[in-house]
């Protein structure tokens, strides 16, 4: 295995000692901190130097909850959008680059698709494009109630074995905090390729705050098949001839 490898591992795998600061319930950050990453890799020295004005590591993130259009330098009102797991960035890019009058904020575990999404929304012009590096399931760390606007959730890890669901981003209580975390008007699109997953996350969308507006089995057979930005995940998925399942929940 070689470095870069064995540190995206670390990073993964490591659980951070620090204390989460919110609902004792719900799951503790996932992660390493980077600076206790022995020997840090060239992603990692890229996400807090040559990036650093649009990259924040898991300190500043937490560090910046309720302050996070002070510190993008946007007004009160203006809308920040988010995306969690930006993977290759693709998806990443271009809605930074289709939305310039909103701020979008990518969040990411991984150092690799970290600073690939950034360089990519960076070189496509997208000055409104920025990434942060934290656990998703713990996103009350990073925000205030009503801090965000729109949140997107691309094709989340579906943890496929029963033993694994409790792993899955889509849980009650992270859609209780969710809820509480996004402005009023906004929405929440998600799309999977897991038709398990799909069915488990729409049982609890159904269930939650959010009143769910487009549900569908077949996102490229839909109403909504226009609006779609077709993802590298997706393009696979589509090849293979997997129907892409998608949800968007409003929150009222």
């Amino acid at each position: 295995m070689n470095q870069v490898n064995k540190n995206e591992e670390i990073a993964l795998e490591s659980v951070d000692a620090f204390v989460a600061t919110s609902t004792p319930s719900l799951r503790r950050p996932r992660l390493k901190k980077c600076s206790d990453i022995a020997k840090p890799n060239q992603y990692v020295h890229m996400l807090d130097n040559e990036f650093r004005d649009h990259a924040f590591n898991e300190d500043r993130a937490v560090a910046l909850k309720g302050k996070w259009r002070e510190a993008l330098g946007v007004e009160s009102e203006h809308p920040m959008d988010l995306e969690i797991g930006t993977g290759n960035g693709f998806h990443f890019a271009n809605l930074a680059k289709r939305i310039p009058e909103r701020s979008l904020l990518g969040i990411e575990l991984k150092f690799k698709p970290l600073v690939q999404s950034i360089r990519r929304a960076l070189n496509q012009g997208a000055q409104n494009a920025f990434i942060a590096r934290y656990d998703a399931s713990r996103l009350q760390d990073m925000f205030e109630p009503g801090e965000l606007n729109n949140v997107y959730i691309h094709f989340p890890d579906p943890w496929p074995k029963s033993r694994q669901w409790k792993h899955r981003l889509i849980q009650e209580e992270f859609l209780n905090e969710l809820f509480l975390l996004m402005r009023p008007g906004s929405f929440v699109d998600f799309k999977t390729d897991s038709l398990d997953y799909y069915e488990w996350a729409l049982e609890r969308f159904l269930s939650s705050q959010f009143t769910v507006v487009r549900q569908t089995r077949d996102l490229h057979n839909s109403d909504w098949k226009d609006e779609n930005f077709v993802t590298h995940f997706e393009s696979i998925f589509l090849q293979q001839g997997t129907k892409i399942n998608y949800a968007r929940l409003l929150r009222v």
